[in-house]
């Protein structure tokens, strides 16, 4: 019999709670990632109010220096420690696959100067249209179609660019190129990155609409991934027919495998919570595991280096928080995480090498206070132990310490 009848974890896309040991190993526009620390530098510079995150014990999480606005608690309603990652990158798919239980040892590749022309000559001569070229490099997905959707109008030209994650991204305008005919080409452009030099983790349609100086990115957006190169603690819980839902983005990271529940894509974070609540509050799901994450912080401010947007969107999930906790059963266990940090005070716009937060809550909790710092892949291994199942490639179970 599982110790908790269902496990709820929820992934805050970037928020990093300082440099990992290894920092200064991953450089940031020139700059080693050593003195990132993601949520430090928003509470030292903006300031910090996450009340309902600080009662389940944000603030306890050893540091060099406390949190700045954010008290710590003498009682606190749930146990916290922070996680330090294994695998070689800091980027989405390595973090939630390190999560499930996978060691990334080598790897994806990202294009800061832009894709080589051999991927853009062989994406224009399979799809007839030319690539405008000056989009061609690491851009911001709502001010790429800003500057390029205009001409894209005019010619017919494919706008492809990436981000700081190993992504190729097609932004198309639904009037000008249809949507069967962007995912096409996407296909197409997944086909030819599937091994190196050019190991790509997603391949993204952007559809949008509009006219130039109100462009609209659109819900069509697919998301074409590579499958994890070997079973993570998803496909053993799928496997033993329990249930997996996933919310957001992780139906795409993990390219479908080992989830029989997709609640699909956020619109907002907002609107993620809203679909984890939704699974939560089914009289379906009965026992199992939910996985969610929440983009908002790390697509609209990390990237966007905005520490206030980034700040007040912590503050809108941890004012959710209480709901989240509301919909929980008396055997459910509430996980709370990130897969990497976004430093939106330090240099460049990549992610930065970090620990990341972990918080644990339950209705069923006796006891309360720290874990020992472990490691991102003990998510999946106390995951897999609570459900009986067998562990991934790494991985220690700290299940035994949520009493």
């Amino acid at each position: 019999m599982s110790k908790f009848n269902r496990m709820h974890l929820v992934v805050l896309d970037s928020v990093g709670i300082g440099a990992a040991p290894d920092a200064n190993d991953f450089v940031n526009a020139g700059v080693p990632d050593g003195a990132s620390d993601t949520l430090g530098h928003i509470s030292k510079s903006v300031g910090l109010n996450v009340p309902n995150m600080a009662k389940l014990g944000l603030g306890n999480i050893p540091r060099e220096t406390p949190l700045k606005t954010v008290p710590t608690e003498s009682n606190p309603t749930g146990y916290a420690t922070k996680l330090q990652e294994v695998s070689l990158g800091k980027d989405t798919m390595t973090g939630h696959w390190e999560i499930m239980g996978l060691n990334i040892t080598e790897p994806f590749d990202t294009f800061w100067n832009g894709f080589p022309e051999e991927i853009l000559t062989k994406i224009e001569e399979f799809s007839g249209r030319k690539v405008i070229r000056e989009a061609n490099k690491p851009y911001s997905g709502t001010a790429v179609i800003e500057d390029f959707g205009p001409r894209q109008m005019e010619t017919g030209e494919l706008i492809i660019y990436t981000s700081a994650d190993p992504v190729l991204q097609i932004a198309a305008h639904e009037d000008v190129i249809p949507l069967d005919e962007l995912y096409r080409i996407c296909e197409y452009a997944r086909s030819i990155t599937l091994e190196r030099p050019a190991l790509l983790g997603r391949i993204i349609a952007r559809p949008y609409v509009g006219e130039p100086g109100n462009f609209t990115r659109t819900s069509n957006r697919r998301d074409l991934a590579v499958s994890p190169f070997a079973p993570t603690v998803l496909d053993k819980l799928n496997e033993a027919g329990i249930d997996t839902y996933a919310v957001g983005k992780i139906n795409d990271i993990f390219n479908g495998a080992g989830i029989n529940h997709d609640m699909g894509h956020n619109k907002s974070n907002n609107h993620g919570i809203d679909n984890l609540i939704k699974a939560m509050t089914s009289e379906d799901f009965k026992h199992g595991f939910s996985f969610t994450n929440l983009v908002d912080f790390d697509a609209l401010y990390g990237h966007r280096r905005d520490p206030h947007g980034y700040r007040d969107c912590l503050h809108e999930f941890d004012q959710r928080l209480p709901e989240i906790i509301a919909a929980m059963r008396e055997d459910d266990l509430l996980m709370i995480t990130a897969d990497h940090g976004n430093d939106p005070t330090y240099a460049g716009t990549d992610h930065t090498r970090e620990y990341i937060p972990f918080l644990a809550y339950s209705p069923s909790f006796k006891g309360n206070g720290l874990i020992p710092v472990c490691h991102f892949s003990d998510i999946s291994a106390t995951v897999a132990e609570n459900f009986g199942v067998d562990k991934a490639m790494i991985g220690e179970s700290f299940l035994d310490k949520l009493v």
